[in-house]
């Protein structure tokens, strides 16, 4: 059975930092892209990175690019979100995502498998 457990989420203020985590089981999980997708309330679901297994293998949507860094440890079955500098603008649940993925700027409807979702509220 395919789990994705998102932890570490909470409340914080502007400028602040959290590292979100992310427990895969069930499925071959070096086989798969990672991703950390957000999603404010009235607004579509968005891709914030993604990783593969390999050096340099990351992207990052432009907005969080030298604010967050996504990394994984594969012997562990984690995928991480280190994020600094927060704004009110990054608050949204955060959803950990893993599919087969060609293009790691893919969207959403090309994971298989997600996690219920981690609160981020960014007070200002």
């Amino acid at each position: 059975q395919v789990q994705l457990v998102e932890s570490g989420g909470g409340l914080v203020q502007a400028g602040g930092s959290l590292r979100l985590s992310c427990a895969a089981s069930g499925f071959k999980f070096r086989e798969f892209v990672m991703g950390w997708f957000r999603q404010a309330p009235g607004k579509g679901r968005e891709l914030v990175a993604a990783i593969r297994e390999g050096f340099g293998n990351t992207y990052y949507d432009d907005s969080v690019k030298g604010r967050f860094t996504i990394s994984r440890d594969n012997a562990k079955n984690t995928v991480y979100l280190q994020m600094a500098s927060l704004s009110p603008e990054d608050t949204a649940v955060y959803y950990c995502a893993a599919g087969r993925i060609l293009r790691l700027s893919d969207g959403a409807s090309e994971y298989d498998y997600w996690g219920q979702g981690a609160q981020v509220t960014v007070s200002s």
